[in-house]
């Protein structure tokens, strides 16, 4: 996102584009404690398990999707949000095509 994109309304889910067989990932604003994503996930496609060292809010805005937290499944769609705790794995699989925004503050 440029600069001159900060002053006006964005519709973020047109934001990325979905890519066949693809996970497409596109910074939104970026800052020294944090910063905003935005995910765009064709059907069947994951972020395999991993942790971080901070929270991170997920935030669901077309589609549905499955998110594994320590081993717990959460069916999600488009609406819904989690918050994926600081250092427990987790994992995000598209059950269908899928957008979500993604925010971690570093603190």
């Amino acid at each position: 996102m440029s600069e001159a994109n900060k002053a006006e309304i964005l519709n973020l889910a047109d934001l990325a584009q979905y890519q066949e067989n693809a996970v497409v990932s596109s910074q939104v604003l970026r800052a020294e404690n944090g910063n905003v994503t935005l995910f765009a996930f064709d059907e069947a496609q994951e972020l395999s398990e991993h942790s971080t060292p901070f929270d991170a809010l997920l935030q669901m805005l077309d589609g549905e999707a499955e998110i594994i937290i320590t081993g717990k499944s959460f069916p999600m769609q488009a609406g819904e949000t989690i918050i994926l705790p600081a250092d427990e794995p987790h994992a995000v699989k598209a059950t269908k095509q899928f957008k979500m925004l993604l925010t971690m503050i570093r603190a």
